[in-house]
């Protein structure tokens, strides 16, 4: 009898890892098929170009399903989650559904994980008027972000990484300073909105973003940058690989794994792999050091302002992580190469620059200003001005949703950077 129980056991659980294993290849196939095949291909076919053999590639000319990376990991991290038994299988169809494909998380997340959202579609939910008003406040911090500073960075963006042969050194910095603020104020900007828009109906998503441009070493960076893409890595693939918990030569093995892989999920471009492994050099002395835990807190905590070690540590950090997207925005690595060699040369910053962008350094300083004063918070509006008089708190509302109304008539937006993944 015992043996016949044993041998049950046994057959579920290769049942059970069978539709896991299943279940893993035909996301990661059809995820690699969209949006990686033709990348393999014309890598294979340069390679053996490069040897004096010429080949005739076969690429697919397929439109890019939105979101596809998105509730592919959701999908993932549920089937994961049921094999490993942190969930129960769902029984309700539309709840399954509803969780991989939520329309406020479809074209750039956060990336929600079974256990937190499919709770919350399980019941009913009823209207809350102090969540729905921080909701909507939060949407509105997010439009700012992103019609405000995402989109009139793109301008100048775009110009100078289309021109950046005939720009000086000093132009070039400023051009990836503001991609910086361009993808972080376009991303979190989504995120927001995304959040604020869950809100209304009742469901709480994780923080995607937690002011990742205060961090003072890379790894306070990457714990508060892409919070919901970072920490699934981390549970679903460095963990598994033994995390920091193995010997140093497999913990550096793990870092390169992990940040390689995040890179190859950002795009089929070596560009991303290559900022990817940019990062994992970074952050290989701080792990190996166990000093990768050493910022955990709130920057200048209890303080009004940082002290000249943390402003430094900021400013460095800073520094690292725009060299870092260079790469990430480059057409190619040749050109992030020579886009880093000609920055370095410093020559005086054209005056046309200076006069056409000081408008949007104004409004970036703000936007660093308020998220500072709330960097406590879980985004910068959540709780500035509550003790202030309530008819000011009103009128800085109004006077952020009209500089937000009058740049969306009067620029041109573009479409999300994250879309494209």
């Amino acid at each position: 009898m015992q043996r016949v129980d044993e041998k049950k056991l046994r057959m579920a659980f290769l049942s059970r890892t069978f539709l896991n294993v299943g279940n893993i290849v035909l996301n990661l196939g059809i995820l690699g098929v969209f949006k990686y095949y033709n990348f393999f291909i014309e890598s294979f076919v340069s390679a053996f170009s490069s040897a004096g053999i010429h080949l005739q590639p076969h690429t697919l000319h397929i439109i890019l399903p939105v979101g596809i990376s998105f509730y592919t990991f959701h999908a993932l991290s549920y089937s994961i989650d049921v094999y490993k038994r942190k969930i129960k299988p769902t029984k309700d169809v539309i709840a399954f559904f509803a969780f991989i494909s939520f329309f406020p998380l479809l074209v750039a997340g956060p990336i929600e994980r079974a256990t937190t959202l499919l709770p919350q579609l399980y019941v009913k939910r009823t209207f809350n008027y102090e969540t729905a008003v921080s909701g909507m406040r939060q949407i509105l911090w997010g439009l700012f972000k992103k019609i405000v500073i995402a989109d009139t960075c793109a301008i100048y963006v775009n110009n100078i990484f289309a021109n950046y042969h005939d720009q000086p050194g000093s132009a070039l910095l400023l051009g990836a300073v503001f991609f910086a603020f361009q993808i972080y104020a376009d991303f979190s900007g989504y995120s927001d909105i995304a959040i604020g828009v869950a809100h209304l109906f009742g469901i709480n998503l994780i923080r995607n973003f937690a002011y990742p441009y205060f961090s003072r070493d890379i790894a306070e960076f990457w714990r508060r940058w892409h919070i919901s893409l970072t920490t699934w890595f981390r549970d679903y693939i460095y963990i598994p690989l033994g995390g920091s918990r193995v010997s140093k030569l497999k913990v550096v093995r793990n870092t390169f794994v992990i940040f390689l892989v995040s890179g190859f999920w950002h795009g089929a471009n070596w560009t991303f792999i290559s900022w990817g492994a940019f990062h994992a050099i970074l952050f290989l002395p701080l792990i190996l050091l166990e000093k990768n835990r050493k910022y955990t807190n709130t920057v200048a905590e209890g303080k009004l302002l940082p002290s000249v070690k943390e402003t430094y540590q900021m400013g460095l950090t800073f520094l690292l992580v725009v060299i870092g997207w260079v790469f990430f925005r480059a057409d190619t690595i040749t050109q992030a190469f020579e886009y880093l060699r000609e920055m370095v040369r410093w020559e005086t910053l054209k005056a046309s620059y200076l006069i056409f962008s000081v408008k949007e350094i104004w409004f970036v300083l703000i936007m660093l200003f308020i998220e500072w004063v709330g960097r406590k918070n879980q985004f910068g509006l959540e709780m500035l001005g509550f003790n202030w008089n309530k008819t000011i708190r009103y009128i800085l509302y109004l006077v952020i949703a009209f500089i937000t109304i009058l740049y969306s008539l009067d620029g041109k937006p573009t479409e999300f950077i994250y879309f494209q993944f």
